[in-house]
């Protein structure tokens, strides 16, 4: 089954944070991972409000775990940590249903 990443993230350096941005492209799409949503239009309903929004589809909760500790990804999160707060979870995904 395919997973996904969820990541609620507030930026407090836009440089920095776009560096992380640029790298993490790469890594996210080495471990046939894409972007479901990239800091689209959202409306929060409940908890923290973060205004970027990110989704991405792994082809399997391995896959997502994999990248994550990826030398590369680690290299682009490098860049992140002190320029944004992050919540990130891995979910994965229910079989669908007709």
């Amino acid at each position: 089954m395919s997973a996904l990443w969820i990541a609620n993230v507030h930026v407090t350096d836009e440089d920095a944070y776009g560096r992380y941005a640029k790298l993490a492209g790469p890594a996210i799409a080495d471990h046939g991972g894409y972007f479901l949503v990239r800091a689209g239009a959202y409306e929060q309903l409940e908890g923290r409000d973060r205004a970027r929004n990110v989704v991405a589809r792994f082809p399997s909760l391995q896959a997502a775990h994999d990248c994550y500790n990826s030398d590369a990804y680690q290299q682009a999160l490098d860049h992140a940590r002190g320029a944004s707060e992050r919540d990130l979870v891995i979910v994965e995904e229910n079989e669908h249903r007709d």
